[in-house]
């Protein structure tokens, strides 16, 4: 009996412990971890975020122009990290997940305007030329909230890696119902080695290109699986000290003017 006993003690003796973050992250539960961690940074940054519109809109009292571009700059920022955390559980997910299921109508003027607003206080701080061009016919066919993640990662990281000059939005109608998007910036591009793992989450960025991209790559491998998982290729030209841009191409109908009245 003294050993059943002493068999039963040792069968419920909890795990040992791993001894560092490393540890946790390289065992079986590592992609759980990763993803709880994501979810628990969303809940504040949600909250800064809502502190800091309330604040910018001058509900808690009045602000300074100068406190109102501080402010837009938070607001900003949080939404580039929730973007980041919200990176992280999509590839956690395979990360090419579209979630309109069914494309549907949308305007593309208040998708560049939503990407502007978020994007402008960047631009300001920095004191880059910020341009939107959009297409002829506004209403179209597609998947709206996908479009608008790629843009605004696309655009934000342009922003993020150019110091002066110019950061350039733009889509434009080609034959029937293609639509080209392209975001262009004058910062200071990167060399051809790095195109190799470009799209790659966690890559280990050449040193010479560190200075234009996060070597995290989350971002730009969750546009890759978008723009890939709407029919298309990302695709990206640049040249060391002459800026970067990146291109696609969507097939998105315009609505009729009839149906849009």
């Amino acid at each position: 009996m003294k050993t059943n006993a002493a068999e039963r003690r040792q069968r419920t003796r909890p795990e040992a412990e791993p001894a560092d973050l490393a540890a946790c992250l390289a065992g079986p539960r590592g992609l759980d971890l990763v993803v709880e961690m994501a979810h628990d940074l969303r809940s504040p940054l949600t909250s800064i975020l809502f502190l800091a519109e309330t604040m910018q809109r001058e509900r808690s009292g009045p602000v300074s122009d100068r406190q109102r571009r501080q402010l837009g700059l938070i607001r900003s920022a949080a939404l580039c990290l929730c973007a980041a955390a919200s990176d992280v559980l999509e590839l956690a997910r395979g990360g090419d997940r579209l979630v309109e299921r069914e494309p549907g109508s949308f305007s593309m003027r208040d998708l560049f305007a939503a990407v502007r607003d978020v994007v402008t206080p960047l631009a300001e701080e920095k004191r880059l030329d910020l341009r939107f061009e959009g297409p002829e016919r506004d209403r179209r066919v597609g998947h709206e909230r996908a479009l608008s993640r790629v843009l605004l990662n696309l655009t934000t990281n342009a922003l993020k890696f150019t110091e002066q000059g110019s950061v350039e939005v733009v889509a434009r109608e080609l034959d029937g119902t293609v639509v080209e998007f392209a975001v262009r910036d004058t910062g200071p591009g990167f060399d051809p080695e790095a195109l190799r793992t470009l799209f790659q989450p966690f890559r280990k960025a050449p040193a010479t290109a560190r200075h234009h991209f996060s070597s995290s790559g989350l971002g730009l491998a969750i546009c890759n699986k978008l723009v890939t998982a709407m029919g298309s290729q990302l695709e990206v030209t640049t040249r060391a000290g002459r800026g970067t841009t990146f291109t696609f191409q969507l097939d998105l109908p315009a609505v009729p003017v009839s149906v849009e009245a």
